[in-house]
């Protein structure tokens, strides 16, 4: 860098490209808001009141823990940025007013500047409320929308999408529910469940309707389609058999009605023989749930409990959501809107996340499952943008 910034002196004696100024490295940076340090402090004040009853030893509180563990995180990245901000700030003084030291000063500016970038933004995103789901698991209902036959091939394929992005994290999952087309091209309708924690973080910009254009296997002519599929992203609140008994018991009488019927569908020799399949109506809501997938009547009802309470639990955070929204006059479009998300354009190898702008050349590699991380991440980035701006505002 020293070498450089000599050779260009030398070779540009009046700077490059604006007449009678010298070439030099940037010295700007970028410091938090005054109002975001204020909530660091603030969070950071709790600590005493926090340590205090931990020591009180009354018992193992995991809230009291984990709001200690994020207070005190907190404290360490604020006081990395005050450190860093302190020294680039002496380094900037000294490269502007002491000739004598001012390319050590700005090596070492150089230096400081990356870390101090990741620590403002590793604060930053601290400050941040966290999603009420973040750490759940999640469940992935996928339907076909307009486009016939194609949009259910397409709901099959994303389905597979999904599950190869699980199987290249590593995740366990399960297909809960899933329904073929009677033709045996594509689905009807499917339900994933992805049993990472933290996974519905992950994958909760999913949410929305994906478009698929590309020229149909039945196309004669050879014309490009276009056809629909929705995806609807839930939090896992009910994890296990257990927790779906105690989920029924917690329902009044009244707000729910259970049927119970024999399974359709295709073939098979325990089909339409027993009263296995279950569907759930939730009266408040308007919510139903069948399933039919499993030849136990209890372990149905198991799984159909799961999915109400996970549609539920989704409907109540939209809800707060919307009031928060309301109250500060937010006009920033929801991430998680129900329109057009997504095109997958075959004929141009082509995936555009319409949210954030971001495209990527690689079909395969998306559908995959493989490279999906990289248009969640750009979404994730830009989630983050206008969350940051929230807390200025």
């Amino acid at each position: 860098m020293f070498r450089l910034r000599r050779f260009v002196q030398c070779v540009f004696p009046q700077g490059i490209g604006i007449p009678g100024r010298r070439f030099q490295s940037t010295l700007k940076f970028k410091e938090l808001h005054p109002s975001l340090l204020k909530r660091a402090h603030q969070s950071i004040q709790q600590i005493a009141q926090l340590e205090q009853a931990l020591n009180k030893g009354d018992g193992f509180d995991a809230e009291t823990q984990k709001n200690y563990s994020q207070v005190s995180s907190i404290r360490s990245m604020y006081q990395q940025y005050q450190e860093l901000l302190e020294n680039l700030k002496g380094l900037q003084e000294m490269i502007q007013t002491d000739p004598s030291l001012k390319d050590d000063a700005q090596s070492e500016f150089d230096n400081f500047l990356p870390q101090f970038r990741q620590v403002s933004d590793s604060l930053l995103r601290k400050l941040l409320p966290p999603h009420p789901f973040a750490e759940k698991a999640c469940i992935l209902e996928l339907r076909p929308g307009v486009g016939g036959t194609e949009a259910m091939i397409f709901t099959q394929d994303l389905l597979n999408m999904y599950i190869g992005y699980a199987q290249h994290h590593s995740w366990g999952y399960h297909v809960i529910a899933q329904n073929e087309n009677q033709s045996g091209n594509g689905l009807v309708d499917a339900i994933l469940s992805i049993d990472e924690l933290g996974a519905y973080d992950k994958l909760r910009y999913e949410s929305g309707v994906h478009r698929v254009q590309r020229i149909p296997a039945t196309e004669t002519k050879g014309r490009t389609h276009t056809s629909t599929a929705a995806v609807i992203v839930l939090p896992q609140i009910v994890e296990s058999a257990k927790d779906a008994e105690q989920s029924e018991r917690s329902f009044r009488p009244d707000e729910i009605r259970i049927d119970v019927m024999r399974a359709g569908g295709k073939g098979g020799q325990h089909v339409n023989t027993t009263d296995s399949a279950v569907r759930i109506t939730h009266f408040p809501s308007g919510i139903v749930v069948a399933m039919q997938d499993e030849r136990s009547q209890h372990k149905n009802k198991a799984k159909a409990f799961a999915v109400l309470r996970a549609r539920l639990a989704e409907i109540e955070r939209k809800k707060k959501e919307d009031k928060e929204r309301a109250v500060r006059r937010d006009q920033v479009t929801s991430t998680d809107r129900s329109d057009k998300i997504r095109t997958y354009n075959y004929p141009q190898n082509r995936v555009t996340d319409h949210r954030c702008n971001f495209t990527l050349y690689d079909i395969e590699g998306i559908t995959s499952g493989i490279k999906l991380d990289e248009v969640i991440d750009s979404m994730a980035a830009r989630d983050f943008e206008e969350r940051s701006k929230l807390l200025i505002e």
